[in-house]
């Protein structure tokens, strides 16, 4: 069976995407992982579970248009920028390493991560840009409270996704699942998807395709709450629950505490061996601007104003720039090691 395998070269992958949409019994996509915390896996999808993942977006957006391309078309969410832009009739408009001002579109739609969300909000001309479009799907990542009061002071519709390569991408927008995805919790508190959207199978690799596909159902690595609304809240990976002196501490729930200090621009919080603890809360971060510093200490009392105090960090690196993959995620491999490196 022959696959459709992105390149990263976005002309070419825009190219081979509309020949692969309109050919008459493609074989399926197959999309790398970033491998953010582990190990890359090659992820099968089918042409209709993409198309599906398509035409939910655009019916909960309220309609479709021209996309711009700001993300590595080998990743997902690139994928579906081009695939949105070409089943609307446009060929995606290649930001690449340009601006949203360099590269004006009369309306439309954008993705990106909020790194790059961050960054062009600081710009009058990147912000009055982004307003003229219809929608910024912001994933790949926490979208914190402070993020979304910026978007809406400079007019930007945002809307927060959630989902990866094994859902096509963002399935569930600001909390809510896309019209045919179905949203759960398993027991141990994961969080579970179901429906058109879901991949086929990791390729080469049974084993994890059975531990992760169980009865229609997608388990993710992903711990999770759903409010009285039905709306999904995201605690983290289940992987970064640092088990502290017999505490369960939440590494997403403190790492988004500490990006609400004015001072911070970004953190990461993974566990870190310790003689004492048996595993200590470590922290790595980056700060609004160089000049300026942020103790332990000071660290600590932030975190503790919110949650226990057991939760606060015993470790704290900072760092110019959190080390980035090439699709716009953190790689919390390269945190862990800067944060046991310190």
């Amino acid at each position: 069976m022959s696959f459709l395998r992105p390149t990263g070269d976005a002309q070419r992958d825009i190219d081979a995407v509309a020949a692969w949409l309109g050919a008459d019994d493609p074989g399926p996509l197959v999309l790398r992982t970033s491998g953010s915390s582990g190990v890359p896996k090659q992820i099968v999808l089918s042409r209709d579970a993409v198309l599906s993942s398509a035409t939910a977006s655009s019916a909960r957006l309220g309609g479709s248009g021209p996309w711009l391309l700001a993300l590595p078309s080998s990743y997902v969410a690139g994928l579906n920028v081009i695939v949105r832009s070409l089943v609307a009739g446009h060929r995606p408009v290649v930001l690449g390493e340009r601006s949203p001002s360099a590269a004006p579109v009369p309306g439309g739609f954008l993705s990106v991560v909020p790194t790059q969300l961050h960054r062009w909000l600081g710009s009058a001309a990147d912000s009055a840009m982004l307003a003229e479009l219809d929608t910024v799907l912001v994933g790949g990542g926490p979208v914190d409270p402070s993020l979304r009061a910026r978007a809406a002071e400079a007019g930007v519709r945002l809307v927060a996704t959630y989902g990866m390569a094994e859902t096509c991408g963002g399935c569930v927008y600001d909390g809510l699942p896309l019209d045919g995805v179905r949203l759960a919790l398993a027991a141990d508190g994961r969080v579970r998807l179901a429906g058109p959207v879901l991949f086929e199978r990791y390729l080469g690799d049974p084993d994890a395709t059975a531990a992760a596909l169980i009865d229609g159902w997608f388990l993710t690595s992903d711990a999770g709450r759903i409010d009285e609304d039905g709306r999904l809240h995201v605690l983290g990976r289940v992987d970064d629950m640092v088990v502290s002196g017999g505490v369960n501490v939440p590494g997403g729930a403190v790492a988004a505490r500490l990006r609400e200090h004015p001072r911070v621009h970004a953190a990461e919080v993974v566990g870190l061996p310790d003689a004492e603890w048996g595993t200590r809360v470590g922290a790595v971060l980056s700060l609004t601007e160089p000049t300026e510093t942020l103790s332990l200490d000071e660290a600590r009392d932030w975190v503790a104003e919110r949650h226990p105090r057991a939760w606060a960090p015993r470790n704290l690196v900072v760092v110019p720039a959190l080390p980035m993959l090439g699709n716009g995620k953190v790689d919390r491999l390269a945190v862990r090691q800067l944060a046991g490196d310190r």
